[in-house]
């Protein structure tokens, strides 16, 4: 018996109880669905976790400030970092491409008869396009000589374009940020949300120098975070270690004593998420696989079912000539094609469960871009696994059938 002939006959045996075989794959359907649902989400989880510390900047490591020890005894948080750290961790970490300092504030922004509350006001030098990779879309950025001068300009995002310019074009226009008159000479690409839904459009960026000066009024150099920016993502460890070497000695930090700052390496941060979202995805899909199981005990319970309703049928194929060999494949083949057929209704029912899924998400968190991600991968395990659990699951039954009496079988009522 070829392979065409037996697939035929396999087609037609289960065909005629239609329900019973879609009640018997209905298992492995719910197994296979749930297996592709929660790897396609998982890997989704993970590829937003990665882009969204892409976004950040590029190859970006933050140092903030950390507890300060006098005589022994934590003074707490302070401001240890200053724009002389920021300087020399550009100038003398070879694994660094660019630094830039960070000193925040907050207020209301107001121009002609409109404000707004931008989330985030930002002093920071020269580089600090350059560490989180944003490029304008218009005008220019600051220079030293703006930093030395303390100029009073600055660059804006997206949102607050729209919050208070509406149509109007920004470039060259003055905003009021506490009182202080400051010319807007560039516009920020858009950036969107990051992926806890807070836009970073929101934005309006000055000088540090202006920040410290005019709107704090400080007279020192202090600043309230370092970005760096490493030279590729091979080189932020060592980049990682040459901060630190530095930071210690520029400190003067004794051996043994607690750093005053902290260096954290946004890479280690994205890996531990991804870590966390791999084993979510895992144990989820462990918990799914029940179902594959359960569907393969429906599977052999099914072909004994038809062994026994078949047994006359059986007697008169092996007596018209049909070998044992060809009796055992004909129903290892039905239970092969009753979980392969269960797997790939299975596949295609999980791939709509996770982009429906995928879909709810961005929705209802519009902040949030979450990629939808479907996994090959899974797609041809999913079908050779449903293969395997049908051969497993049909052996037994198909082993007995090559083995029964033919004489017995005729007889059978």
């Amino acid at each position: 018996m070829n392979v065409l002939l037996t697939l035929r006959v396999a087609w037609r045996a289960l065909a005629k109880n239609k329900m019973r075989a879609g009640l018997t794959i209905l298992g492995v359907v719910i197994g296979i669905a749930a297996v592709t649902a929660m790897v396609s989400i998982g890997q989704s989880a993970s590829g937003l976790v990665q882009s969204q510390f892409e976004m950040l900047g590029t190859n970006v490591i933050v140092v903030l400030p950390g507890s300060h020890r006098r005589g022994g005894v934590r003074q707490g948080m302070v401001n240890t970092l200053t724009a002389r750290d920021s300087e020399a961790i550009g100038k003398d970490c070879p694994a660094v491409l660019a630094a830039t300092p960070l000193v925040g504030t907050a207020a209301q922004v107001i121009y002609g008869n409109s404000n707004w509350s931008p989330k985030e006001i930002h002093g920071c030098g020269t580089d600090y396009l350059l560490v989180r990779n944003w490029a304008l879309r218009r005008g220019t950025f600051f220079t030293e000589r703006d930093l030395h001068s303390r100029s009073k300009i600055c660059v804006i995002g997206q949102t607050v374009v729209k919050k208070l310019f509406q149509t109007a074009d920004p470039i060259g226009q003055t905003i009021r940020i506490r009182n202080i008159p400051c010319r807007v000479v560039g516009v920020l690409a858009e950036k969107g949300a990051n992926m806890v839904g807070e836009d970073q459009d929101n934005i309006v960026l000055l000088p540090y120098t202006t920040v410290r000066k005019r709107i704090h009024g400080s007279n020192f150099d202090d600043v309230h975070a370092i970005l760096v920016s490493a030279r590729s993502v091979t080189e932020m460890k060592n980049a990682e270690i040459q901060i630190n070497q530095l930071l210690y000695e520029r400190h003067r930090i004794p051996v043994g004593e607690t750093a005053d700052f902290v260096v954290q390496n946004t890479t280690e941060i994205a890996n531990v998420l991804g870590i966390i979202t791999g084993t979510m995805t895992l144990m989820l899909s462990s918990i799914a696989f029940i179902s594959l199981i359960v569907g393969g005990v429906g599977i052999m319970n099914i072909m004994l079912v038809s062994v026994t309703e078949r047994t006359r049928e059986i007697g008169v194929r092996m007596a018209v000539g049909a070998r044992p060999r060809d009796v055992l494949r004909q129903f290892l083949v039905e239970s092969v094609l009753l979980a392969t057929t269960g797997g790939i209704i299975g596949f295609i029912l999980g791939v709509a469960a996770s982009t429906g899924a995928t879909a709810l998400i961005n929705a209802f968190t519009p902040g949030t871009k979450w990629p939808v991600e479907i996994s090959f991968v899974a797609a041809i395990a999913a079908v050779v696994f449903a293969a395997l659990v049908g051969i497993i699951s049909g052996l037994y039954p198909a082993i007995l059938a090559s083995r029964l009496d033919p004489i017995e079988a005729l007889r059978y009522e």
